[in-house]
């Protein structure tokens, strides 16, 4: 019954009871879930009646007087299941038997892998390899990637607002092929003028990807334009 559109009858009915009666027994009145029942009440600006709560159908709209409740109560004297029962190692002791250990080394983790361990980055689209292990640095900032580290081997640190990239046509992930002759370092603003959409593909190809997204925009306009339909009606 999820989705099912409601009727003018239907909501007829909800407005003479609502006021008096529990959602749930509305709900089953009109063979609804409890949620839908409220949402379309509070869709209508519906209310409950200013004495609802003190009514006795009103303990039953929370649940209070539901038998499967009131069994399952504690009530005063009740004796703890688990009294006098030992459980070795249950809190403290048994969070404390599988917490990490102050000054655990790195190569106690599972999925550990010792300096010098190379990797192919999707996001970066490089090589990388792992320098330290040094707790004190988050996971990721403990890998470099491997052409920076062959630059700066050769020609020392990177000067501030430039980056390290291979020369066009010279890229591998291949780490014994990465060598300083294949690599060169230009600045962040070359870098990204050299990425431009309009520096990479031939004109053929920037015209159907202007085509792609054109289509796209008004795809997503027209779904737009649907789902406010939707919801008016």
């Amino acid at each position: 019954m999820n989705g099912r559109a409601w009727t003018a009858d239907e909501d007829e009915t909800l407005r003479i009871n609502w006021p008096r009666f529990p959602a749930f027994l509305i709900a089953h009145v009109l063979g609804r879930g409890r949620g839908s029942v409220y949402r379309r009440a509070h869709q209508l600006g519906l209310k409950k009646a200013d004495d609802f709560e003190a009514q006795p159908l009103a303990r039953l709209w929370n649940g209070a007087e539901d038998p499967r409740s009131i069994v399952a109560r504690f009530r005063p004297g009740s004796v703890p299941a688990n009294k006098g029962l030992k459980r070795p190692g249950w809190a403290p002791g048994r969070m404390a038997a599988t917490q990490f250990k102050k000054g655990r080394p790195a190569s106690e983790s599972r999925n550990y892998v010792p300096i010098g361990t190379e990797k192919v980055d999707p996001k970066r689209k490089a090589v990388m390899r792992k320098v330290t292990d040094d707790p004190s640095i988050f996971p990721v900032k403990r890998w470099r990637p491997v052409h920076v580290i062959v630059w700066e081997t050769a020609h020392g640190a990177v000067p501030d607002g430039h980056i390290v990239i291979f020369r066009p046509g010279m890229k591998t992930f291949v780490a014994a092929d990465i060598i300083a002759d294949r690599l060169e370092v230009v600045t962040l603003a070359e870098n990204m003028r050299r990425n431009a959409f309009h520096n990479r593909y031939p004109p053929d190809v920037k015209e159907l990807i202007h085509l792609k997204a054109r289509n796209t925009r008004r795809i997503n306009k027209r779904t737009k334009e649907q789902q406010h339909e939707e919801q008016g009606q």
